[in-house]
């Protein structure tokens, strides 16, 4: 985030008993095609990283490549994917890497192991951490295919210089309205660029993804070619039955969405042509899907008595040790 103090909103609470607990404070904007913020909770000028939540713009570059022109739907939700390496989603990383002829040792990403309980422990059984079992494996297998598609090398194509990481950052700036190569950059945990802009331009560039608001057609469609993969396959984004699985199912595939690391979500709203990025201050994933639920809600999108189901059914409860509930944690959009 930037070094200022931002202008922080109460997001959520942990509720203990009749008690608060914990507070997450942090930023959350909606915003339009035009680039117009239609409503915001914090500063929409608070700078941060988006994390993973940009994988839906880097997968442009992986379409409009040609590099998907042989794959499934199913692998462009893969590509987005902040995955759990369970089983059908290691087999799928690994069946693309050998349609590409490429070794696992291709990918970048560095080894992992499967975030599941089940799936570590067979892996454990199996050998050691595998770098297909990393969460990004399907966007680095997407950088590959697009690196093969467009007759660069496929070493190097971590390098901002590379042509795949600088097809996706000209495309993203047609989202973004203005230089995405020219964003100060860091390092992503699986070894990509990772860019850093504030909330309110990842909400109008979510919301220009969702309507197509962009020059030429072409570019349009593959938006709508990469959030129908995500609307149609979501347990490929993280795993089977997780909370973005849940919310893309509660909405029929309205809103397709990407969660990011350190407290990051954004929102596609394509009947609408709105966007919506989430921030938590503190960059915790707890709280985060319950406040896209609660907005959901308040923007007409979700009927109001709907809105506490997906709130309980994405945010865990707190527990005691044998299990029972304790505390909760509870959306303070004011």
């Amino acid at each position: 985030m930037s070094d200022a103090a931002p202008t922080l909103a109460r997001l959520a609470e942990v509720r203990r008993g009749p008690a608060i607990e914990s507070v997450h404070h942090g930023v959350v904007a909606v915003a339009d095609a035009s680039g117009a913020i239609l409503h915001a909770w914090g500063d929409p000028a608070l700078t941060t990283f988006p994390r993973s939540s940009l994988k839906p713009f880097q997968a442009l570059a992986l379409v409009e490549s040609g590099g998907a022109d042989a794959l499934t739907t199913e692998h462009l939700a893969l590509a987005c994917a902040s995955h759990r390496a369970e089983p059908f989603q290691v087999a799928m990383v690994s069946d693309w890497l050998r349609r590409m002829e490429l070794p696992e040792s291709a990918l970048v990403c560095g080894p992992a192991w499967p975030m599941g309980e089940a799936d570590h422990v067979a892996a454990i059984r199996a050998g050691d951490r595998r770098r297909v079992f990393h969460n990004c494996s399907g966007k680095h297998c997407g950088f590959l295919a697009a690196s093969r598609a467009l007759g660069a090398p496929t070493a190097g194509y971590d390098s901002p210089d590379h042509p795949a990481q600088r097809h996706w950052l000209a495309a993203f700036s047609d989202f973004l309205g203005h230089d995405a190569a020219a964003l100060p950059r860091g390092t992503d945990g699986c070894g990509l660029p990772a860019l850093n802009l504030s909330v309110g331009d990842m909400a109008r560039a979510a919301a220009r993804f969702a309507a197509g608001a962009v020059p030429g057609a072409r570019r349009a469609a593959t938006a709508r070619r990469i959030l129908g993969a995500i609307a149609e396959f979501p347990d490929h984004l993280s795993g089977r039955d997780a909370a973005t699985s849940r919310v893309v199912r509660a909405m029929e595939g309205r809103v397709p969405l990407k969660q990011g690391a350190e407290g990051f979500v954004v929102a596609f709203v394509p009947e609408r042509g709105l966007g919506i990025a989430i921030k938590m201050a503190d960059g915790a994933s707890r709280g985060k899907m319950a406040v896209l639920a609660t907005l959901l809600g308040r923007l007409g999108l979700l009927a109001e008595d709907r809105v506490a189901a997906l709130v309980e059914a994405v945010e865990d409860p707190i527990l005691d040790s044998n299990g029972q509930r304790a505390g909760q944690v509870v959306p303070t959009l004011n």
